[in-house]
């Protein structure tokens, strides 16, 4: 044990512990008033494994100084078990961003050393937690982004079969958008049973392919071989097993998100926010809006505000970073699907889009996006209203639109232009 000077007026947490983590072991500094010197801090250092049993001992020594608050960085996943453990076991546990608590630049770093760095500079409050959902959202966010991953898993594997298909000179992805469907996935079995006549194969097309018979004929001239036969059938079994998979998870999400259906109800009546997305954007949001006062702070939570970068007098363009991976897809995708309907949203990407070019309009609709999520989320009485796409029409001043249409007339004419009323004979110049 030793002790210190505290700086009086900016303690805040009396009993702090502050946790260096690595993968298979950590330092803990406990930081606590002194027993008889008022105005000292005493700190006591120790070191344990990352295995449940240590972490056990390592909650019963943090009960016996009677710490209020247990702080540690987000190293890699290695927080995650420490964390939860220490919070079952009834601890306010705070994860920090490595960036805002950095050590000083030229000063000695040992795990030990950052633990008692970290543990002062929670102590004096200098650092603000990071957001960690509660049990349910964590459950249900793996799964989300479980289900996620496999999708794009089956989608790589479905381009495997696309490119060996090519290989073969089965021109079938040209005329047949989904190569797993039910035409092209019966015409792939007929290939791997030894079928090689192309037009016994077209004659496989149901529905609307059957118009496109003598296509399919020309693009079924290949070379398919035994070779091809056999890599095909792996990868059509390949995908019917992560289907297998998609289908068990969704079944799984659909059960824990029974507690919050009537949140994911209130997102899913936005334009362009399915049933999916909706419980995506759950996940990784939360519905605890307390986190966030406004919509703004849930907006750059999400990296989706881009940074003001001025200095000496000259802008530089400013990137929102680097934020979560999954919420911006799902953004993404929610984006890509409203920027084709006749909505506010969706105008407002074509428009952002003519003028600043589509990424950043997928970065503006994402913030108008996050915006309605957050004061839907806060109220569970609201609703969302489409303000439709002529909003921004109704709200032109057409006297300053009329100035800027005469000016621009003018320079491309050379000209000068007037006005008149169309009952005495139109616009003259």
């Amino acid at each position: 044990m030793n002790t210190d000077d505290a700086e009086g007026p900016l303690e805040i947490v009396q009993r702090v512990c502050a946790i260096d983590i690595a993968k298979a072991d950590l330092v803990a500094c406990v930081r606590v008033p002194h027993d008889t010197d008022q105005g000292k801090r005493v700190q006591e250092i120790r070191e344990f494994t990352t295995l449940t049993a240590s972490l056990l001992r390592l909650a019963d020594w943090l009960r016996s100084q009677q710490v209020e608050l247990v702080a540690m960085e987000a190293t890699s996943s290695y927080w995650k078990p420490v964390f939860y453990l220490l919070e079952a076991e009834g601890f306010t546990c705070w994860l920090l961003n490595a960036k805002h608590v950095k050590n000083v630049p030229g000063r000695p770093k040992t795990d030990r050393l950052d633990a008692v760095w970290l543990a002062k500079v929670v102590e004096r409050g200098m650092c603000r937690p990071s957001l960690v959902q509660p049990a349910p959202i964590r459950q249900l966010r793996d799964l989300t982004r479980y289900r996620r991953t496999l999708v794009r898993d089956r989608s790589r594997e479905k381009q495997r079969l696309e490119k060996l298909l090519e290989d073969a000179q089965i021109k079938l992805s040209s005329v047949i958008e989904d190569l797993c469907g039910v035409s092209g996935r019966q015409m792939l079995e007929a290939l791997i049973n030894g079928e090689r006549n192309p037009s016994v194969l077209a004659q496989m097309a149901r529905g609307r392919m059957r118009s496109k018979i003598p296509v399919l004929e020309e693009a079924l001239r290949g070379h398919f071989q035994e070779h091809h036969a056999f890599l095909t059938r792996m990868m059509l079994d390949r995908i019917d097993e992560i289907d297998t998979k998609i289908t068990q998870v969704a079944a799984r999400i659909e059960e824990l998100i029974m507690p919050f259906a009537s949140q994911a109800e209130q997102l899913d009546e936005i334009t362009g926010v399915g049933v999916i997305s909706a419980r995506e954007l759950i996940a990784e949001i939360g519905v605890n809006m307390a986190a966030f006062p406004t919509a703004a702070h849930l907006v750059s939570w999400a990296k989706f505000a881009p940074i003001d970068k001025n200095s000496g007098g000259k802008k530089r363009g400013g990137s929102t970073g680097k934020g979560n991976p999954w919420l911006a897809a799902t953004l993404g995708e929610v984006v890509a699907a409203v920027s084709h309907t006749d909505s506010f949203l969706g105008e407002r990407y074509r428009r952002l889009s003519k003028r600043r070019g589509k990424s950043r309009a997928i970065v503006a609709v994402g913030n108008s996006v996050l915006t309605i999520i957050w004061h839907l989320l806060s109220d569970p009485q609201a609703r969302f209203h489409d303000l439709g796409s002529g909003f921004y029409q109704s709200r032109i001043n057409h006297n300053r639109q009329e100035r800027t249409l005469i000016r621009q007339l003018e320079r491309l004419t050379g000209r000068k232009v007037t006005l008149t009323d169309l009952a005495h004979g139109g616009a003259s110049a």
